[in-house]
């Protein structure tokens, strides 16, 4: 976390319209104070940028954390303590790149921060209270699928807590300041029903106060951990929960959309799509381009499944450039347009195809049998948590011939012979075998 006042009034507005007001610290010598504030390491970065950008008397002064920590009113830390993170990796962001320039700062800062394993089960030993409130600061995950994840993890914990305690109410807010995903983040962890509330970082000293325990998530993903375990693992490691006894038929993944409502037009198609029988999403590309299917190889693989899979309709989110005209194949990227959207066409879905996206974690929560392309370089990701999931890997046979440190396209040979032996037969007889 960072602890900070602000050197002038100022005020943030999210993506979804939410006001975050920042005001001038009036009496610096109470520290008890709702115009002393917190947030999460990267939101402070953003919140930096945006200070900067509005004037050069806008500047977030930082406050020594302990002086904060240590009143008597301020929640207790659950799961591995994050304290003095802001101390830590500003004193190292001169060492650690003179120390050494082939590791990342990532690599040498979790040296440095915490990352001991910890017993939730003690931190909340001798609670006597009935009714607990915990607050969650930063986000739970960057990314649709870290966030998926994080909240089949915060469900565990729920659940953990409501045997020892009547009441769990658990808030969580969100990176604001810079956040251009805040809609879509906020919209994921609304739709747990375990959550009580979503909204934006900072929050001041006076509001975390009220809380009785608070778990700080600030650049949980840089972490050493993150990287050796699957994700919603992870995330129960963070939350100092022991992950190896938890069995994988609890570790489901769960989307409601009881109160979404998709459009008529949408609903309807489906009706009608279903009547010719069973329906296979195609997803080949990611935000990632080298997790994606290069575009000429899925648009052969396309043609192909549409020959091999004549009792299928192939649908899509995304745009592919192909030119098949027959009905089997249908776009419905004009009706994904936010997460519950895409969410409710998986849920249609007899089957799915798709590259390592979030696509297989929203597949998961309904269920829905998923193959999952993966390249040789994304093996420590598989989906072997989920019941749903089978993997197919693609070897990467691309070779740099640059003797640089700079990637160039153009002097990296073979670079899609992997892709070009993926095998349709093979995802033919994996859906036959589900």
């Amino acid at each position: 976390m960072v602890i900070f006042r602000s050197t002038e009034n100022i005020n943030i507005k999210t993506t979804d319209g939410t006001l975050i007001s920042y005001s001038k610290l009036k009496n610096p010598s109470n520290l008890f104070n709702e115009n002393i504030y917190i947030t999460s390491l990267e939101d402070f970065e953003d919140l930096k940028r945006v200070f900067a950008n509005v004037g050069k008397k806008y500047k977030a002064k930082t406050i020594e954390e302990s002086k904060i920590r240590y009143l008597s009113q301020f929640p207790k830390e659950l799961g591995i303590s994050n304290l003095n993170e802001f101390a830590i990796t500003q004193s190292l962001d001169f060492k650690y790149k003179k120390f050494n320039l082939l590791e990342s700062s990532n690599d040498i800062q979790s040296l440095y921060l915490n990352e001991k394993k910890t017993n939730i089960d003690k931190q909340i030993e001798g609670i006597l209270k009935e009714e607990i409130s915990i607050v969650i600061l930063g986000n739970p995950g960057l990314t649709i699928s870290e966030m998926i994840c994080a909240s089949t993890a915060l469900r565990l914990l729920y659940e953990k807590l409501k045997k020892r305690f009547r009441s769990v109410k658990i808030d969580i807010y969100l990176n604001a300041s810079e956040n251009k995903y805040f809609s879509r983040d906020k919209a994921i962890f609304s739709n747990q029903s375990f959550i009580h509330r979503v909204t934006a970082l900072s929050i001041n000293v006076k509001k975390i106060c009220e809380y009785d325990f608070f778990i700080d998530v600030s650049s949980v993903s840089k972490r050493s951990y993150y990287a050796q375990l699957p994700h919603i693992d992870a995330w129960l490691y963070k939350f100092g929960m022991d992950y190896k006894s938890i069995p994988n038929e609890k570790k489901y993944n769960n989307i409601s959309l009881e109160y979404y409502k998709p459009k008529n037009e949408l609903k309807e198609k489906f009706q009608t799509l279903k009547l010719k029988g069973k329906l296979l999403l195609f997803h080949p590309f990611s935000a990632n381009i080298s997790k994606s299917i290069p575009k000429e190889i899925a648009a052969s693989l396309l043609k192909e499944l549409m020959v091999k899979l004549p009792d299928y309709t192939i649908v899509s989110v995304l745009k592919i450039d192909t030119k098949i005209d027959e009905d089997r194949f249908v776009d419905l990227s004009m009706y994904s347009n936010g997460f519950l959207d895409f969410a409710y066409i998986i849920s249609n879905m007899s089957n799915v195809l798709t590259v390592n996206t979030s696509t297989y974690h929203i597949a998961e929560a309904f269920f829905i049998p998923t193959i999952v392309i993966f390249t040789d370089s994304n093996k420590k990701e598989t989906p072997h948590n989920y019941d749903c999931a089978k993997a197919i890997y693609v070897k990467d046979k691309s070779k740099n011939f640059s003797q640089f440190i700079f990637k160039n396209d153009s002097l990296i040979l073979h670079k899609f012979e992997g892709w070009n032996r993926l095998n349709s037969s093979k995802i033919i007889k994996l859906l036959e075998n589900f």
